[in-house]
C-alpha cells in the first residue's frame, strides 16, 4: 500500500484501532466473559490478514495428537461458506459428511487431509460448536482454528502464527495496513511460531521478544510430494514432474507458493493468482490452460485448499496438487509444551468439575 492510501485510511484505522482497544479492555475487566468447556482447547491463530502458514500447523498438530490417541475436533468458522451462522459438521474424523458449499475450502481440506485422525467442525459460534463436539464426538482436545481474535472461548494455550517475510506490514491497523490488532498485543501469546523465514530471524526475534516472553518457534513449509488433481494414489515426486508447467493458486500469500515450486525445481512457465478463496469456473480453467499452453506449459500446478474446489471441473491438461508440510524447529519442545498444557488443562478441568458437583 503506498503512503497516499495509507494517509487516507488513517482514519479509519483510528476508529478500527479504538474498537480493538474497546473490546480488549471488555474482556481484561471482564465486561466481555470467556467461557470455559469441557475440554483443552489449543488455539492457533495470528495479528494480520493474509496467509501466515497458519492452516498447516493446525493441520500438523491435528496429526500429532491424533497419533497420540487425542480425540482431536477443528473448531473453524468456514469461510466464504453458503449459511455461515449455520453449525455443520463437515466430517466426524471418520467419514466427511457435508459438502464444499456448506463448509468451505480450508475446512474440506482439512477434513479430507485428516480422515482417521481429526473432525472438523464450522460455526461462527466457536463455544457451542466446542460444546458440541466434546458431547457428540466425545473430544478431548479442541483445534480452534484462527482463534486469536475469539475470545468468547477460553483456550489453555494460544498460539501465534507470524510471516518471517512480512511479519507485520507497514506495521498499520486495518484498513490501512495488515495489522488485525495492535504489535503489543502479542503479549497475550503462549507461543510463537515464525513461518516462512530464514534459518536466522534475529532482528524478528528480537523485536516479539520485546513485547512478549512467549517462546518462539522457526518453522518452514516445504513441498513433500504431489498427487494428480483426480487421484491422491497417484503420488509424484518433483523430479517426476519434468515437463513445464503453469502454477495457479486462490490463496492468502500465493507469491510463497510459486516461491515454493521453483524451490524444488519446478519449470514455472505461467503464475496466475487468484482472490484468496477464489470459486473456480470452467471458464477460469480453460482460460489458465490456453494462457499455460501459449507459454510452453504441460501441465497446472495447484495448492490442496483450491484442488477441493476443482474436482467437477475439466482439463484438457494433466493438473497436481501440490502436498505442502511443515517443518518445525525444535518441534519436540513444542509438541511436550502441547502435552504438558493438554495434561495441564485437563486435570484442571476435572477438578472444577468436582468441585461443581
Amino acid at each position: 500500500m503506498n503512503r497516499a492510501a495509507t494517509i487516507a485510511l488513517a482514519p479509519f484505522g483510528a476508529l478500527y484501532s479504538a474498537a480493538i482497544s474497546a473490546r480488549s479492555i471488555g474482556y481484561e475487566k471482564r465486561f466481555l466473559k470467556t467461557h470455559e468447556v469441557a475440554a483443552p482447547v489449543i488455539s492457533v491463530g495470528n495479528i494480520t490478514v493474509g496467509g501466515t502458514g497458519k492452516t498447516p500447523l493446525v493441520q500438523w498438530l491435528a496429526q500429532q495428537l491424533a497419533d497420540s490417541g487425542r480425540t482431536v475436533c477443528i473448531l473453524t468458522r468456514g469461510y466464504r461458506r453458503e449459511n455461515p451462522k449455520q453449525q455443520v459438521v463437515v466430517s466426524d474424523g471418520e467419514q466427511i459428511l457435508s459438502d464444499l458449499a456448506h463448509s468451505g475450502d480450508e475446512a474440506m481440506m482439512l477434513a479430507e487431509s485428516l480422515l482417521g485422525r481429526s473432525a472438523v467442525v464450522c460455526d461462527a459460534d466457536r463455544l457451542a460448536a466446542a460444546t458440541w463436539a466434546i458431547e457428540h464426538l466425545h473430544t478431548d482436545v479442541l483445534l480452534l482454528d484462527d482463534g486469536f481474535q475469539h475470545r468468547r472461548l477460553a483456550r489453555d494455550l494460544d498460539i501465534v502464527t507470524i510471516d518471517a517475510s512480512n511479519p507485520f506490514g507497514n506495521e498499520h491497523l486495518l484498513p490501512a495496513g495488515i495489522l488485525r490488532e495492535p504489535i503489543k498485543n502479542l503479549d497475550r501469546a503462549d507461543c510463537i511460531v515464525l513461518t516462512r523465514g530464514s534459518e536466522s530471524e534475529t532482528d524478528l526475534i528480537e523485536r516479539i521478544g520485546q513485547v512478549t516472553n512467549a517462546p518462539i518457534f522457526q518453522s518452514r513449509t516445504t513441498i513433500e510430494n504431489f498427487h494428480a488433481l483426480h487421484s491422491r494414489n497417484e503420488v509424484h515426486d518433483a523430479a517426476a514432474i519434468d515437463e513445464p508447467v503453469a502454477a495457479f493458486c486462490g490463496i492468502g500469500n500465493p507469491r510463497a507458493f510459486f516461491s515454493q515450486l521453483r524451490g524444488v525445481a519446478m519449470e514455472v512457465r505461467h503464475e496466475a493468482a487468484f482472490r484468496d478463496h477464489h470459486k473456480y469456473s470452467q471458464a477460469d480453467i480453460d482460460h489458465l490452460t490456453e494462457q499455460a499452453r501459449s507459454k510452453g506449459a504441460q501441465a497446472l500446478i495447484t495448492t490442496a485448499k483450491d484442488a477441493v474446489k476443482l474436482g467437477s471441473l475439466r482439463f484438457e491438461v494433466p493438473c497436481y496438487v501440490a502436498n505442502i508440510e511443515i517443518e518445525i524447529s525444535d518441534s519436540a519442545e513444542l509438541l511436550a509444551l502441547v502435552e504438558n498444557t493438554i495434561t495441564t488443562g485437563l486435570a484442571s478441568k476435572v477438578s472444577s468439575a468436582k468441585r461443581t458437583e
